[in-house]
């Protein structure tokens, strides 16, 4: 049975989605979901690359349902904002795959799921029938598991990924989003899409909240929010400078025998204290 916790955090993500722009800096653990909320986000996103690395694996639909559940479970624990988690595919291509994904993750504790619409890695994609039968599955999932209210976001890689002619990728994703609004999809993440013209296109031919993912040499959020977006996500950008500053540090101690790319090390206690016994 779903706590009334779950379900009013599940509606809380729901309203970040109806004004401004909601800001993702994506976890991998419980220790950087506790950081990240401890920063000011309004809810944590998971990253399934950072999930992947931490367990020692490669991203891309690799993980185990049961590995991604484990870590949005510790995950959700961490933090008192709602947690919306990045469950890849579905873990299955067949619709029943993706409600028993739906229904383990709200189990865990999350009010919100990433689904992507590809196979696998660089395509191919679900047609749009077949990723509408999919979210439908997830949608259903859902009421079954007694949180009608879980936020779908619905990843389409036709960007990400370069699927079909550059001169008719927008068409193709705007035809995508009205399937998959009509499946219950409550927003549109499109990685790989970040030019804010076509974004401007994008969000007056949906109805969908329309999600991008940010870093480096990217428009800032308020250009992005400019445009109509409303949700900007990091991805594995934050993981992946996590474990760059690791390799940094180890190279220095190794080599020079100094620690310079600790001096902005969070606190002990601070971290320490983000736990309880």
């Amino acid at each position: 049975m779903v706590a009334n916790t779950q379900q009013d955090k599940a509606k809380s993500l729901r309203q970040l989605h109806g004004n401004g722009v909601l800001v993702l800096p994506n976890a991998w653990d419980a220790a950087s979901a506790a950081a990240i909320a401890a920063a000011g986000a309004k809810a944590i996103a998971t990253t399934s690359g950072g999930v992947a690395w931490s367990l020692g694996r490669p991203d891309g639909q690799i993980l185990t349902r049961g590995e991604m559940v484990e870590q949005v479970r510790r995950i959700a624990g961490a933090v008192d904002v709602p947690v919306t988690a990045d469950v890849e595919g579905g873990y299955g291509h067949a619709p029943g795959d993706v409600a028993t994904t739906i229904e383990a993750v709200v189990a865990a504790g999350a009010v919100g799921v990433n689904i992507e619409d590809s196979h696998a890695p660089g395509g191919p994609l679900f047609t749009a029938q077949e990723q509408a039968e999919r979210l439908r599955a997830a949608r259903t999932a859902a009421e079954r598991a007694g949180l009608a209210d879980l936020v779908i976001n619905v990843r389409t890689d036709v960007f990400l990924f370069g699927i079909g002619e550059a001169h008719g990728r927008l068409d193709d994703v705007v035809a995508r989003a009205s399937a998959y609004a009509e499946a219950g999809a409550d927003s549109l993440f499109v990685p790989g899409l970040v030019d804010l013209d076509v974004l401007t296109s994008l969000v007056a031919s949906t109805p969908l909240p329309v999600n991008v993912m940010a870093g480096p040499g990217a428009p800032t959020v308020a250009e992005f929010e400019a445009a109509g977006v409303r949700r900007v996500s990091l991805g594995t950008a934050v993981a992946q400078s996590a474990y760059a500053l690791a390799e940094r540090a180890a190279v220095e101690v190794l080599s020079k025998g100094t620690y310079g790319e600790l001096d902005q090390a969070l606190d002990f206690g601070t971290l320490n204290g983000y736990f309880s016994s």
